[in-house]
């Protein structure tokens, strides 16, 4: 059994939604939600809309840019990151709470708060407007 198999079946246990990162075929054949996209491949996910229009699809922004593309592109919502200084070897310079919160007004779609959001920094985000928040190490 795959890790992506293991992860349907806890996702069905525990009544969670499973996103794919960036593999519609991965997705499909574990019978997945949906996909999450990285930034560069935001381009990718009108033609994927059009395939799968049952499916949730998100994508990682970083700029307003980027978000404006989402929203063409027809995703249902986007992961804006760093927010704060992460330890991610992909973050650049952190957003900020301001910044960030400019961003969500922009981006005319649900955002969710990614990049070094844990206890702590979590409650700065409690005015920005954001849906959600999305945690890797702030969850450990």
């Amino acid at each position: 059994m795959t890790v992506a198999e293991r992860l349907r079946r806890i996702a069905d246990a525990r009544g969670l939604v499973l996103l794919i990162g960036a593999d519609e075929t991965l997705a499909a054949r574990v019978g997945a939600d949906g996909v999450h996209l990285p930034e560069r491949l935001i381009g990718q996910g009108a033609r994927l809309r059009a395939r799968r229009p049952q499916w949730l699809l998100t994508a990682a922004a970083h700029n307003g840019r980027a978000l404006g593309r989402a929203r063409l592109a027809g995703l249902d919502a986007v992961l804006v990151s760093p927010v704060f200084t992460s330890l991610s070897p992909s973050a650049d310079g952190a957003l900020g709470p301001i910044r960030f919160a400019s961003l969500v007004r922009q981006a005319r779609l649900p955002v969710y708060a990614l990049g070094g959001v844990n206890g702590g920094t979590a409650p700065r985000l409690l005015s920005t407007g954001a849906v959600g928040l999305a945690a890797v190490q702030g969850l450990v």
